[in-house]
C-alpha cells in the first residue's frame, strides 16, 4: 500500500522558519524523483521544489530560490522541504509527491497546511 504522510506544518511568523517532512512506504523510493508542491486558497497548485531520484540533483520555483531547500533520506524514505525567511504568500497547503514517468508513478500525500502570518 503506498502511502506518503506530510507532517510539520502549522503556524508561523512572517521571517519564521519551518521544516516539512513526508514519510513514504509502499514504493521504491530510491527509483522516484521526489517534490513538494503547495496550493493556496483559490489559486492552482504549484511545483515548488524537486530532488532527482538517482544524481539528487534540485530545482525550484523562482518564488522559492534562495529560501527553501528540498532534501531526501534514500535510506529512511522521506523527502524533507526546509522553509527559511517564510513570506505570508507561502501559506499553503503543501503536498508531497512521488513521480516516475518511466515507472509509471505519481503519488500524492493528503497534504499539511502552513500559514504564515503575524
Amino acid at each position: 500500500q503506498v502511502q506518503l504522510v506530510e507532517s510539520g506544518g502549522g503556524l508561523v511568523q512572517p521571517g519564521g522558519s519551518l521544516t516539512l517532512s513526508c514519510a513514504t512506504s509502499g514504493f521504491t523510493f530510491s527509483r522516484t524523483a521526489m517534490r513538494w508542491y503547495r496550493q493556496a486558497p483559490g489559486k492552482e497548485r504549484e511545483l515548488v521544489a524537486t530532488v532527482g531520484s538517482i544524481t539528487g540533483d534540485t530545482s525550484y520555483a523562482d518564488s522559492v530560490k534562495g529560501r527553501f531547500t528540498i532534501s531526501r533520506d534514500n535510506a529512511k524514505k522521506t523527502v524533507n522541504l526546509q522553509m527559511t525567511i517564510l513570506k505570508p504568500e507561502d501559506t499553503a497547503v503543501y503536498y508531497c509527491n512521488a513521480y516516475s514517468r518511466y515507472y509509471s508513478i505519481n503519488y500524492w500525500g493528503k497534504g499539511t497546511l502552513v500559514t504564515v502570518s503575524s
